[in-house]
């Protein structure tokens, strides 16, 4: 990974993903959910996740499949 996380934020996990029973991924940021994907975006993230080498690996898949969505307009519930 070498220079893509360089403040090592990824070590703490900030994503998680959750898999429905019809194949939506709900991709989640420190709780809050920030992305859906459904259809073959999906199937190929799933895809992606599954041959990751580790839990780091999985973090980057998640943070660039969401893009760069911190901009403060994130609304807190």
């Amino acid at each position: 990974m070498g220079n893509i996380d360089k403040r090592n934020r990824l070590d703490e996990a900030p994503f998680s993903y959750q898999v429905t029973k019809n194949n939506t991924v709900l991709i989640k940021y420190n709780g809050n959910q920030v992305k859906v994907l459904k259809g073959n975006h999906a199937e190929k993230i799933l895809e992606k996740i599954n041959i990751a080498e580790d839990e780091k690996a999985v973090q980057l898949i998640l943070a660039k499949i969401t893009g760069n969505f911190k901009r403060g307009n994130e609304q807190k519930n």
